[in-house]
């Protein structure tokens, strides 16, 4: 695997495919961490005195209507004030006025390119992995750099981390695995692959409850994956002594931060309440199975973490396993992102926010991006 530090750079046009899929409301970036994540390889190459243009999607384009929302303009203003110096944004994905900003381009120089899946409006030529388009963007540059380990899973037309992922099998153990998030779906590969090599594994987050319900437990109007019942039931079957599911909950009626909740057994839900995060007592039962850990690989949050009184137990684990000094990779953007606004994302092993790049590699996946690159 080449990396960009076997390439001589200078006065090269650089094109760094990154990932800058971040969450916005109203034009409004809620969460920065993808830029900043691609802030390192941008100063490194701006230190080579090459000429570098930036390549991203954001979000999916399907009609005329997706255009406004997943325009890359807030992306450019946030790289703007962190990296202290004017970018050129091109509202364009091809064409003269593209080659025409590139072509006069000075060393350290940055351009960012509209949003990549803008192509998906005509046959979706950028997710279809289009071999013209791909020749078209791979012309304008010198060297190619994949800084977007979230998207190499994707054979996508401008995609043509690994060491501490790679850590996941080397036989550090006790091995602690910890998977949140809301659907089972997601995690079927992950749990499959992962199972054999695992001392245990945690659930929590809204994927608990099919796993609760599969063990015959009353999970009134809890988030389920009905179409995943019989795989957590044999899971649990085969497993038993690896699963460990949750004992208690924060429990309310309504799918809400405003209410009020109460913290019960598992075995005491009653058919109009719902679970929306762990109790104390699964905190501190997760805690003591974490204590002595020589490896820990977590995905996806404990609660509804958008919720104040449900991001708490989230918050609390990941500050016991900073305290405690646990070696822990966080793989997939929103437990990245509990980590970083609860300050702690730099203080893990490593986090990777490629959610689904991380699940399939984890999965035993090839990953086209990376096949390319060897």
């Amino acid at each position: 695997m080449r990396t960009l530090k076997d390439i001589n750079l200078e006065n090269k046009k650089v094109l760094i495919r990154c990932d800058f899929n971040v969450p916005l409301k109203d034009g409004e970036i809620l969460d920065d961490t993808r830029i900043k994540e691609s802030l390192e390889t941008i100063k490194y190459c701006l230190n080579k005195n090459c000429k570098i243009i930036l390549l991203s999607h954001l979000g999916r384009v399907k009609e005329e209507s997706d255009l406004k929302k997943n325009d890359l303009t807030p992306v450019a203003k946030r790289l703007r004030e962190l990296l202290g110096q004017d970018i050129k944004f091109c509202q364009k994905t091809r064409g003269p006025e593209l080659e025409l900003l590139i072509n006069n381009m000075k060393s350290r120089d940055i351009i960012l390119v509209q949003n990549t899946r803008y192509e998906d409006i005509v046959n979706k030529k950028e997710s279809s992995n289009d071999e013209e388009l791909g020749k078209y963007w791979a012309s304008l540059g010198d060297v190619f750099i994949n800084d977007a380990f979230g998207t190499v899973h994707r054979a996508h037309a401008s995609n043509v981390e690994l060491n501490a992922l790679n850590s996941l099998n080397n036989n550090e153990h006790p091995f602690i695995v910890i998977l949140g998030g809301a659907k089972v779906s997601d995690k079927i590969g992950v749990i499959n692959n992962l199972v054999n090599k695992a001392d245990k594994i945690l659930i929590g987050g809204g994927m608990a409850f099919t796993f609760l319900k599969a063990a015959g437990l009353e999970v009134g109007k809890s988030l389920i994956d009905e179409e995943n019942i019989n795989f957590c039931t044999d899971i649990l079957r085969k497993y038993k002594d690896k699963i460990i599911l949750p004992v208690d909950l924060a429990v309310t009626h309504e799918f809400t931060n405003d209410e009020k909740y109460k913290t019960k057994e598992v075995t005491s839900l009653e058919k109009n309440e719902m679970g929306l995060d762990i109790g104390t007592n699964t905190l501190n039962l997760f805690k003591s199975i974490l204590h002595d850990s020589k490896l820990i690989f977590w995905n996806g949050p404990l609660g509804v973490y958008e919720f104040t009184q449900y991001k708490k137990n989230t918050d609390e684990l990941l500050k016991y396993i900073i305290d405690n000094n646990l070696k822990t990779i966080l793989g997939g953007g929103d437990i990245v992102a509990c980590a970083s606004q609860a300050g702690y994302k730099d203080k893990v092993y490593h986090a990777s926010t490629g959610g689904g790049a991380t699940l399939e590699f984890l999965e035993g996946k090839k990953l086209p991006g990376l096949e390319a690159i060897k």
